[in-house]
């Protein structure tokens, strides 16, 4: 990993724990950790990725020492390895599908009258009412999606944007040879839904996977000292590795 370099611009190595290999780089907490702190970060998983499975700690967890780190991985190690099992040779797919809010003049109508007593009650009964087929929509869009691309695990969200668009933003789990296949779909896809704008990103180390598996670890945030070890985490070679940071 000489040619891989981490947060700061530090040189990236292997760190040995058992039957895992952590992927680690020096910190010094007086620098703080910035925004390009987290595109090197990235970067470092993003490499990895392309040699093996990858489980990537969250950006910003600092041991205070080497000590510290091997307590951790050890203390996890069961659960990370059948995290890797699970996710070997699978990637991310990230869609970002932009709808029309169905609902959005209704609801600042409704929202945007002073009203009381009975008109109050009324308009929030048709507030809620609209939400509800925002809600519907947004499912029925997420389905949609579901049952084209048939993914072997998702995370779906839903948020509004300032011109009245629903914003779904789909991680979808895939096999890594399926890659190709799965971008022919959304470009078929796409030119079929004309009533959306879609978009794609990827393949992805498996974010949003590897932190739904790892949600119970016991990996606590330490508080910077003289020797902080930010990390990421990688099976031994020749297996996959797993990073986290």
């Amino acid at each position: 990993m000489e040619s891989v370099h981490g947060v700061s611009g530090n040189q990236v190595f292997l760190y040995p724990a058992s039957d895992l290999a952590i992927v680690v780089s020096e910190h010094n907490p007086s620098e703080g950790i910035s925004q390009k702190s987290g595109v090197d970060h990235a970067r470092v998983i993003a490499d990895c990725f392309q040699q093996s499975t990858v489980l990537p700690f969250r950006f910003g967890t600092v041991f205070n020492d080497d000590e510290s780190l091997r307590r951790s991985i050890r203390s996890n190690q069961r659960q990370f390895l059948s995290n890797i099992d699970k996710l070997r040779g699978k990637t991310e797919m990230h869609l970002k599908i932009f709808v029309d809010d169905c609902c959005a003049k209704e609801i600042a109508r409704v929202v945007s009258t002073d009203t009381v007593g009975r008109g109050y009650l009324s308009n929030l009964r048709e507030t809620a009412t609209r939400q509800r087929e925002r809600q519907t929509r947004a499912r029925a869009v997420s389905f949609q999606m579901h049952r084209l691309f048939i993914p072997l695990d998702e995370e779906v969200s839903c948020r509004l944007t300032e011109n009245g668009k629903m914003v779904l933003d789909i991680a979808h789990l895939i096999e890594r040879k399926h890659v190709e296949r799965y971008q022919n779909k959304f470009a078929s896809t796409s030119a079929l839904m004309r009533e959306c704008q879609m978009q794609i990103s990827g393949p992805w180390p498996p974010y949003h996977f590897v932190h739904r598996l790892t949600r119970g670890a016991h990996l606590p945030h330490q508080p910077a000292a003289p020797v902080p070890v930010p990390a990421a985490i990688p099976t031994t070679a020749p297996e996959p590795l797993a990073a986290m940071a």
